[in-house]
């Protein structure tokens, strides 16, 4: 049995309630607690009605500073479907940034007509100078080439259910992991779980950053190895994370230029991949990923999606601390 489920077995009396709490990194969250989200989000995806008053009377504030589709919306849609509302901007023009109002008096100001946040932000260490501005619970949307740990949670709910575990994997995350704040998180929080191989797929200019690697490597069950080729490993992969070349982290357009079109999967790429291989992309994608590759079964990027809205549910609602209807009982029986 693996390590992934005999916590996800734990009961609810060992979960440590996130009630209050600010979710900058995933890093300070306890495993036990992660798994609990992830049980949480299916049991959503189950009980649609069940728990489509939950969040009655809540509201949530996304407050983005720099262009997003899908995390914004997931956000909020999952707030909507709990049966909260939203407010927010979506650009930072629309703000009172333009007019030079710092975060912190943002943050202080939106306490005061929300219950809970979600922020993105093009800068490092915006979400943690948000949480610590605000009076209530504040989520990072994503922070710079930093964190993003709720698409962590989407990326591990998806690997769960297209692999059934979370550990003993073989996982290959290609493209840009220089900038790539998805990766970071998925790799710091995998490491926790322990037993993964990591195959880091990159040009030399996009290569993994070394606290990245530190991580790894202070793992004692995880390992990782660096490759341009992959052709070459795919073969080898239970995992496979494309990500784009982000034009918006390049400083020089011809670097961008130069690097963009550097791994590109197609079918004839994917003959040399194991059948049950998962292909996960945190979107949007530009052309890293063939169109035609959407109609392939190990195809899992457009689930990941679903799956955003899914753990974003069960989150909001865990750091309202508003219980989902039905979910306690359910885990009692389970254990």
């Amino acid at each position: 049995m693996s390590q992934q489920v005999d916590h996800a077995s734990k009961t609810s009396s060992d979960v440590v309630p996130l009630r209050g709490r600010s979710v900058v990194t995933l890093d300070d969250i306890p495993m036990t607690q992660i798994l609990d989200l992830l049980d949480r989000a299916a049991y959503i995806d189950t009980h649609r009605r069940q728990v489509a008053h939950t969040c009655d009377g809540r509201v949530l504030a996304t407050l983005f500073y720099e262009p997003s589709t899908r995390t914004r919306l997931s956000f909020e849609t999952a707030m909507l479907r709990l049966g909260g509302q939203v407010i927010g901007f979506a650009g930072a023009q629309l703000a009172s940034v333009s007019k030079g109002e710092s975060i912190s008096d943002t943050l202080k100001t939106v306490s005061n007509y929300a219950d809970i946040v979600a922020i993105r932000h093009p800068k490092e260490g915006a979400a943690l100078v948000a949480s610590q501005a605000a009076t209530v619970p504040v989520i990072n949307a994503g922070d710079g080439g930093h964190m993003h740990p709720t698409q962590t949670l989407t990326d591990l709910a998806t690997i769960r259910a297209r692999k059934g575990r979370l550990n003993h994997l073989t996982i290959g995350l290609c493209g840009d992991l220089t900038f790539g704040r998805t990766v970071h998180s998925l790799i710091t929080t995998l490491c926790r779980l322990g037993h993964v191989d990591f195959v880091l797929i990159s040009p030399d200019e996009l290569r993994t950053p070394e606290y990245v690697l530190e991580r790894i490597r202070s793992s004692a069950d995880c390992t990782y190895r660096e490759t341009g080729d992959l052709n070459g490993v795919i073969g080898d992969l239970d995992v496979l994370y494309m990500t784009r070349v982000q034009q918006e982290r390049f400083f020089n357009e011809d670097d961008y230029l130069r690097l963009r079109d550097t791994y590109i999967l197609d079918a004839d790429k994917l003959r040399a991949a194991r059948p049950d291989m998962a292909i996960l992309h945190p979107l949007p994608r530009v052309n890293e990923i063939a169109v035609e590759v959407d109609h392939d079964p190990r195809a899992a990027y457009f689930q990941q999606v679903r799956n955003g809205m899914l753990v974003r549910m069960a989150l909001e609602s865990a750091l309202l601390g508003d219980e989902l209807p039905g979910y306690r009982e359910q885990k009692e029986v389970a254990a």
